[in-house]
């Protein structure tokens, strides 16, 4: 499975910079209240209007008659919704049983304990980590495929009640969102509040909520969506086996597509204590939304749509292509952002040597180049770095590419994915910038000069 490496000191450096950028300061973002509002209201009738869609209707978009057809039409979307993607006892069963083996899971695995910035907001304190993901998402992956092969749960279960499953999700997230804002006002340790409820609650009011030794923003960005999207692929690959008595190779693609991100982002657990998501972003609806409904249930569209419409038939040619698009992207998107986080460990005195599958050459640049700012933080301009700023981004975007080409062109709703994430992700680089160039100032300009390519060299 792995083997973990020591820590020669577990604790962190108390010279480096004081991460400072989790201070009051408060900016309205996404519109304000009334953005807040539609992003709540809009965002699941998205998803249940893309499931209709895919599930239901081959991947192609589900239209109105006419403009005076509107109404009946939302009628008719609605009662279908509710006939197919109702909650359910077995989809809550599904979902929350899930959710809650793998927090019983973060509870007893063995792992390293790794220590985050120093936080203004506890006074400089740094929080502990227990980073057994890995062992969680192998335990989970093996006690799945047991479930399925002795019967007592059969993973076709899981594509069979999608819809309730999905719905379940949705409701669990608004729930969670409003029991971290409630206990968070209660406890009076609102953090960047704007004073308005719904605003509020749907942007957060709390930095780090903790149930124990439990961090519940690490463990949601990490140990439910990206397993469970893992497993509504498989779910596909043996809902096919059992129809056609074979897989195609575009759900093999899918099963290894969702394979590797999970596992790589449950084996690098470590690497994102330092990411913006941890240290900067309030737990939230908007958070919790994504990472427990949005991520594992808007993006498995491809796997959906090539089960409903597959075997695809494509030719060897066109296949080879879409696997090498998704593994030198996935070369890039690991060594990038290992790159990156192990830097900063090494920087921070948290650096460990893990061996957890697989591990790539050039994920650790030895006497890396940078930029020291006058704030106390090291700007990397190496490896990947020395070429664009957000090279794992760049990566990133390539491997969703290939995720949508797998299918063809036949639908939209396999490049839901691709176009969704660069809106995220151009947007969060433009705050990301913006906060740089208030937090660094001049050493900010120097890093632009330095690297001015955002994703790709000379193009932008």
């Amino acid at each position: 499975m792995s083997s973990e490496g020591q820590v020669t000191n577990p604790r962190p450096r108390d010279d480096v910079a004081f991460e400072d950028v989790t201070d009051n300061s408060f900016v309205y973002e996404f519109g304000g209240p009334i953005g807040a509002a539609a992003m709540m209201l809009g965002f699941p009738l998205l998803m249940a209007y893309q499931f209709l869609c895919v599930y239901d209707n081959g991947g192609h978009f589900l239209l109105p008659e006419s403009f005076g057809d509107t109404g009946a039409w939302a009628s008719r979307m609605g009662q279908r919704y509710w006939e197919i993607a109702a909650p359910s006892w077995t989809g809550a069963r599904i979902y929350l049983g899930f959710t809650f083996f793998m927090v019983g899971l973060a509870y007893v695995c063995p792992g390293p304990v790794m220590y985050g910035y120093k936080l203004p907001s506890l006074g400089g304190q740094r929080l502990a980590y227990k980073c057994n993901a890995l062992w969680s998402w192998w335990v989970a992956v093996i006690t799945a495929l047991a479930l399925h092969f002795t019967g007592l749960f059969r993973l076709t279960q899981i594509i069979d009640n999608l819809g309730p499953i999905m719905s379940v999700a949705m409701l669990w997230s608004f729930f969670l969102a409003g029991a971290v804002y409630a206990v968070t006002v209660a406890r009076k340790a609102k953090h960047r509040a704007s004073g308005n409820v719904v605003y509020d609650y749907c942007m957060g009011v709390c930095l780090n909520p903790r149930l124990g030794s439990l961090d519940m923003k690490l463990f949601t960005e990490l140990r439910v969506p990206w397993p469970m999207l893992f497993f509504i692929s498989l779910s596909c690959a043996f809902k096919q086996y059992e129809e056609l008595g074979h897989v195609a190779p575009e759900l093999v693609f899918m099963v290894l597509a969702h394979w590797l991100y999970a596992n790589a982002c449950n084996k690098g657990e470590e690497c994102v204590i330092t990411s913006w998501d941890i240290f900067y972003e309030l737990e939230s609806w908007y958070l919790l939304f994504w990472n427990l409904a949005g991520v594992p249930f808007s993006y498995c569209y491809t796997s959906i749509y090539v089960l409903k419409n597959g075997p695809m038939g494509f030719s060897i040619a066109w296949n080879v292509l879409c696997f090498t698009l998704l593994i030198v992207g996935y070369f890039f998107w690991d060594t990038g952002n290992s790159q990156r986080n192990r830097f900063r460990m090494y920087w921070n005195n948290t650096l460990i040597k893990r061996n957890a599958f697989p591990q790539l050459p050039m994920s650790f640049i030895d006497d890396a180049k940078y930029l020291q700012t006058r704030h106390g933080n090291k700007m990397l301009i190496d490896g990947w770095y020395a070429y664009v700023r957000k090279p794992h981004y760049t990566a990133d975007l390539v491997m969703s590419l290939s995720w949508g080409l797998i299918a063809g062109f036949g639908s939209f709703f396999p490049y839901f994915y691709l176009t969704f994430f660069l809106i995220v992700l151009v947007h969060r680089v433009g705050r990301d910038d913006a906060r740089c160039a208030r937090k660094y100032g001049s050493d900010w300009d120097l890093y632009m000069a330095t690297v001015p390519w955002k994703f790709v060299p000379y193009i932008y």
